[in-house]
């Protein structure tokens, strides 16, 4: 006979509490209960084990290469917005020399009048 686990047994193999494991369980991100469980459902241990684990740490190593394309794309752009930022920094620290007016130069710039002063401190 296969082992059975209980939700909770289930959560703590996956290192989550009870409510999550039942909540990826109601999305089909988890195994369904064995049939003809109800109260308390049971799963299969062994088809906990082997399902692939969603959320924080789920690894991209069955991701296919459009996906591994599409991270590359995002990773491209996220470095195109730090070079930017890098630039509106400047700017802003040059504006700050010629006496600018904060509240005019994060208009400018598209940001909050918060970072520009955050920028500004540090």
């Amino acid at each position: 006979m296969a082992e059975t686990w209980t939700s909770a047994e289930c959560a703590a193999a996956w290192g989550v509490k009870t409510p999550t494991w039942l909540g990826y369980v109601s999305r089909g991100q988890a195994p369904e209960p064995l049939p003809g469980t109800s109260s308390p459902k049971l799963w299969d241990a062994e088809a906990v084990r082997r399902f692939p684990r969603p959320g924080a740490g789920r690894s991209r190593a069955g991701a296919g290469p459009e996906a591994a394309a599409l991270i590359a794309q995002m990773e491209e752009v996220a470095a195109g917005i730090a070079e930017l930022q890098a630039r509106q920094r400047e700017l802003l620290a040059a504006g700050k020399e010629q006496g600018l007016e904060t509240s005019a130069m994060a208009r400018a710039l598209g940001i909050s009048r918060q970072t520009a002063y955050g920028w500004l401190s540090s």
